[in-house]
């Protein structure tokens, strides 16, 4: 079957034109992806370009995505790139570095054909995050993150794509596409341009999915568990209540009809597994990659804070951006200055919604928005947050990347309190998402230098002269300051601290011999060692009748995340060659910690405008 599809894709390749909008011709891409065949854990990837009328033609696998921020070269796991002519003869192909290939004698081009790796397999020699990634095993699972697999002719980034993808019946791919093939070992999927087809991975795997509609948006929820521990319908309760509160606290947006979520659950005990953990954003879909070993309420709270954020991403960048993110260059990009704004305040939204919709509390937030201020404290405060977001593909402005999620979103809350103080709580930094996205929208992009007057417009002109001074400026925010506008101040709280690890001391190690895990001797140990009875340089043997050792000492850890004062535990050690048995219950440490407290009553409305409203 796949031989015929292929026979009659070029029998017709001479043309490639559809009928679409009273017959009026379109040049169209047709892409066809192997799943069935796959050797090596490596897919074959056959493209039949339209009708060229060039000399040459180049063909690129693309540098960068939007969302990642960071050069990914993924043309290095594209491998054996051949073109041909109608009678299959090999037409000359010449690699311009790692991401293009010029093709000369156009018009005889009548396929291109090369093999993708796959990035989970060998993630110690690259950067590639994770969920921006791909995994291939043969029968099990394909994480089709489409700009892996499918490239783009210069000049021909608005071309339709077909996408033609057989593939085993015991796989189905999970998207927000819509498959034109009703056979169980085929998919057509066809958009209008390649930007949204890079926007649309693809999950296949066994069926394990549910969905639920809210307020008018379909929500798929699709889970790949290798060892079976986490499931679709376990997880759906959780994503469903989180989802239904966000879409609550967004209101008017509702930007999509049907949204995704693609979870990718690693064998962290597996060399080529993924091991970086996070999640993707698109403006239909989140692809997810977490730990299997994390347990379920652990997965769920991280699930909370990860997909919230991505799926905030409707507002911004989807609803809101600049002509950088409209006319996104894969292979030579240009970064925006408003990472504040994409990064920044959508991480703000995925805390505020929680205390706004009660699913934290009001100490929960201040503690969340107190850790965002040490963390972006450690970093360069100093540093204009503008210049940092359109240099952020080079040092020094690299390194600094990660304070978008810190600082970023403290700049958003520092917004949101001025906006709710000038407006007497009536608006803040949503209503403004909400008029910019009226100004702009999906299609009309913004000029970068003309955002900043484009808000203080729409807001007040002490909102332009935040976003000069701290934004664009080199001065660092007095959150303090912020804070007590709405009647909020400083106080110390003491918060449960990691069993393992204090600062960046651990108290535990590992014998890579005997690949036992050990306490470390001459360490002064916390409250839960202590309790316990366990000693320095006690070999840690089980917990709760589960063995541990190095090859599994990250389930350890992940499964400490979720541990509760009191929890009744056992634990075995060996100590002085002998076994012992030590039963009690958890004392977590306790560690000291700068958060925030609501003291003064006369801002209580405002406050509550603020956090409530």
């Amino acid at each position: 079957m796949k031989n015929l599809i292929l026979a009659c894709a070029l029998a017709v390749s001479a043309c490639h034109y559809n009928a679409y909008s009273q017959n009026k011709p379109v040049q169209v891409v047709v892409v066809l992806i192997d799943l069935t065949t796959i050797a090596d854990d490596k897919v074959m990837v056959s493209v039949i370009p339209p009708k060229f009328t060039t000399n040459e033609i180049i063909y690129n696998i693309p540098k960068i995505i939007p969302g990642t921020y960071a050069v990914d070269d993924y043309g290095k796991f594209i491998e054996n790139f051949k073109a041909f002519d109608k009678k299959g003869a090999a037409l000359m192909v010449t690699k311009m570095g790692d991401n293009s290939w010029k093709i000369l004698n156009t018009k005889r081009v009548a396929k291109i054909t090369y093999q993708v790796n796959d990035t989970f397999d060998n993630e110690s020699s690259h950067d590639i995050f994770s969920p921006a990634g791909s995994n291939i095993e043969a029968g099990k699972n394909i994480l089709l993150n489409t700009h892996a697999f499918v490239g783009y002719f210069s000049d021909g980034k608005d071309l339709r794509y077909e996408v033609k993808i057989s593939h085993p019946a015991t796989l189905w791919g999970a998207t927000s596409m819509t498959d034109g093939d009703a056979s169980e070992t085929n998919d057509i999927f066809e958009t209008d341009r390649y930007a949204e087809l890079v926007e649309n991975p693809i999950l296949y795997a066994k069926p394990d999915y549910t969905t639920f509609n809210i307020n008018g948006m379909e929500i798929l929820i699709a889970v790949y568990s290798p060892n079976g521990l986490h499931t679709a319908e376990s997880i759906t309760p959780n994503m469903k209540t989180m989802m239904t509160a966000q879409k609550n606290f967004l209101g008017k947006f509702n930007s999509t009809k049907k949204y995704s979520v693609l979870i990718y659950l690693s064998d962290v005990n597996k060399e080529n597994d993924a091991h970086g953990f996070g999640a993707l954003e698109h403006p239909t879909s989140t692809t997810v990659v977490m730990p299997e070993a994390m347990p379920a309420e652990e997965l769920a709270a991280q699930l909370k804070d990860v997909v919230s954020h991505e799926f905030f991403h409707i507002v911004t960048p989807l609803s809101i951006h600049s002509k950088e993110i409209q006319f996104f260059d894969y292979n030579a990009p240009k970064m925006s200055e408003h990472l504040w704004l994409y990064e920044g305040v959508t991480e703000y939204f995925a805390n505020l919604f929680q205390v706004n919709q009660g699913l934290i509390s009001e100490a929960e937030f201040y503690t969340r928005m107190a850790g965002k201020i040490a963390n972006a404290n450690a970093m360069n405060d100093t540093m204009p947050f503008t210049t940092m977001s359109s240099n952020v593909l080079t040092q020094p402005y690299k390194d600094q990347y990660l304070n978008v999620y810190e600082k970023g979103a403290l700049i958003g809350m520092c917004l949101d309190i001025l906006i709710r103080e000038k407006s007497s709580g009536q608006r803040g930094i949503l209503d403004l998402m909400q008029k910019l996205s009226n100004e702009y929208g999906v299609q009309k992009p913004f000029d970068d230098a003309a955002l900043f007057s484009k808000i203080t417009e729409l807001t007040y002109p002490e909102v332009g002269q935040f976003l000069a001074t701290y934004v664009a400026g080199e001065t660092p925010i007095p959150y303090d300051t912020f804070f007590a506008k709405m009647g909020v101040t400083k106080i110390n709280v003491q918060v449960p601290g990691n069993v393992f690890l204090k600062d960046k001391t651990p108290y535990i190690s590992v014998n890579q011999e005997t690949k036992e895990i050990y306490v470390l001797p001459g360490v002064p140990l916390n409250t839960f060692y202590t309790e316990l009875g366990i000693k320095g340089g006690d070999i840690i043997m089980a917990l709760n009748e589960v063995s541990y050792t190095l090859d599994n000492i990250y389930d350890l850890i992940m499964t400490s995340q979720s541990w509760k004062n009191d929890d009744p535990v056992t634990v075995k050690v060996k100590r002085d060659g002998k076994e012992i048995i030590l039963k009690g219950k958890i004392k977590l440490p306790l560690e000291d910690q700068t958060s925030y407290k609501a003291t003064e009553t006369t801002s209580n409305k405002l406050k509550e405008a603020w956090l409530k409203g």
